[in-house]
């Protein structure tokens, strides 16, 4: 084994709603997240830290060795399968903003149109990236081409990226010299309404908090930030649905997990109403073997052997570990922002289209698996031609109609006076403490807290904390 980073819906029309549930849409969960409540929103403030913190490993080493040029010059495989060059006939992602919550970005030339979003690790503005990981997501949405170089391109080139540094494994709280990592399910909250008010069109999250039993997380202020990215901004919220298969990452789940045997909450992914979630494939359109499985997944793509931004200088990179045998980058952390991409182009193409609309056009264009939704791949592999470019679902024949700036209801949820907002009592040992799954240098977690503590609110980077090499 080698080290390497790894990594819903509203209606089209009445039509393609019942056509989508025919096609085998999620069942009802058996583990379902806190109802909405808007008072736990997270009041407007400018990004920080909620406590003061230090950096304590050294920022993870980036280098494409020489065994691997060839490979880094090729056509990004993880790519390869959206026929990119016809979907930007039609959009390139352009005046959309998509807002990527995770370790930062770095600032790219290969990135021009970056935006610093704010710090919630450090003094910084967003836009450093000591994990190597936020600027790697960022670049699979948004990265430009440079032909002269090399075939890598983001999914939508002209997008801008907002970047907003939620966590890191680099660094601790200041107050903590043993903890392991900054970032939890409440920064994250902050981070989300953050982007939401930058006016993020598109949000992506590659972070997950798993645990189980599911009554250890408690990430209400999550709930109710995604509900007010999602229904007051008009945002889509792309999120990752987690791996499984490593020490320091999400606890197994059945593969063919059903409403009876969930055993692992998930979130954000289990506010399935409100985040559209992405499973992982391999090239060949396989369920990756890491993907978590659960009843929140809706679309997939490719998240195995990925090329995108080297977060030190201007070049690319497939792998952090700068070692010979280092193992390709894989993991549902860079299925997401493929996903997110694609966000980006339809609502380029389609301005007026709402947020949830977006959604279902994804997953109805998908290619849907021959049995129908299942907890793997959800609704199939996306079809960014497909999704960009047909007025009717490729799979029924129902057409889509033209889209209308129409506000669509959002589900029905708890609303409190502003003065009566419930205080939450103290957190459970090791409850803020995060687990993020970075390079492979710089994978920090806390296996032990979360295999205790039965109210672990943790982040896990959604990468795969080790890949088997043939």
């Amino acid at each position: 084994m080698n080290a390497a980073t790894s990594g819903v819906t509203r209606v089209l029309a009445v039509a393609a709603l019942t056509a989508a549930s025919q096609l085998g849409a999620a069942p009802a969960l058996a583990i379902s997240p806190p109802p909405i409540d808007d008072t736990w929103l997270p009041a407007p403030a400018p990004p920080a830290p909620p406590q003061p913190t230090v950096q304590r490993e050294v920022c993870a080493v980036v280098t494409t060795k020489p065994g691997r040029a060839a490979e880094a010059s090729a056509a990004p495989t993880q790519l390869a399968d959206l026929d990119l060059p016809r979907v930007w006939q039609l959009s390139r992602g352009a005046g959309q903003r998509v807002a990527v919550i995770d370790t930062g970005v770095a600032r790219h030339r290969r990135l021009p149109k970056l935006v610093a979003g704010g710090d919630y690790v450090s003094a910084g503005d967003g836009t450093q990236d000591c994990d190597a990981h936020g600027t790697l997501v960022a670049g699979i949405i948004g990265a430009t081409s440079d032909s002269t170089l090399d075939k890598f391109s983001g999914v939508a080139p002209e997008a801008t990226v907002i970047s907003i540094r939620q966590s890191s494994a680099k660094f601790r709280p200041g107050n903590d010299p043993t903890g392991g990592g900054v970032g939890d399910v409440d920064t994250m909250a902050q981070a989300v309404r953050t982007a939401a008010d930058l006016g993020a069109s598109v949000i992506n999250i590659s972070s997950v908090a798993c645990v189980s039993p599911a009554a250890a997380l408690d990430d209400r202020a999550l709930g109710a930030a995604l509900a007010y990215a999602v229904d007051t901004r008009n945002a889509v919220v792309v999120a990752a649905a987690g791996n499984t298969g490593g020490a320091s990452q999400c606890p197994p789940q059945r593969s063919d997990t059903t409403q009876g045997s969930v055993s692992v909450a998930v979130s954000p992914a289990w506010y399935d109403d409100y985040v559209l979630t992405v499973g992982s494939v391999n090239a060949a359109g396989e369920p990756s073997a890491f993907t978590l499985a659960g009843p929140w997944v809706d679309v997939a793509a490719t998240g195995e052997s990925v090329t995108s931004l080297n977060p030190i200088g201007d070049g690319i990179m497939t792998s952090i570990d700068a070692s010979h045998d280092a193992a390709p980058l894989s993991g549902t952390s860079y299925a997401a922002p493929v996903v997110s991409g694609l966000a980006a182009l339809i609502r380029a193409r389609f301005p007026t289209m709402p947020a949830r609309q977006v959604m279902d056009r994804i997953k109805a264009t998908a290619h849907h698996p021959p049995a129908g939704w299942n907890p793997l791949v959800g609704n199939g592999t996306v079809d960014a031609m497909a999704a960009v470019s047909t007025a009717t679902d490729p799979q029924s024949g129902i057409a889509v109609p033209d889209p209308q700036p129409s506000r669509v209801p959002r589900p029905s949820r708890i609303h409190k006076p502003t003065d009566q907002r419930p205080t939450p009592g103290p957190p459970a040992p090791g409850a803020r403490n995060i687990a993020i799954g970075g390079a492979a240098a710089c994978v920090v977690v806390l296996v032990a807290a979360l295999a205790t503590s039965t109210a672990t609110r943790v982040l896990r980077r959604s990468n795969r904390d080790s890949v088997a090499r043939e």
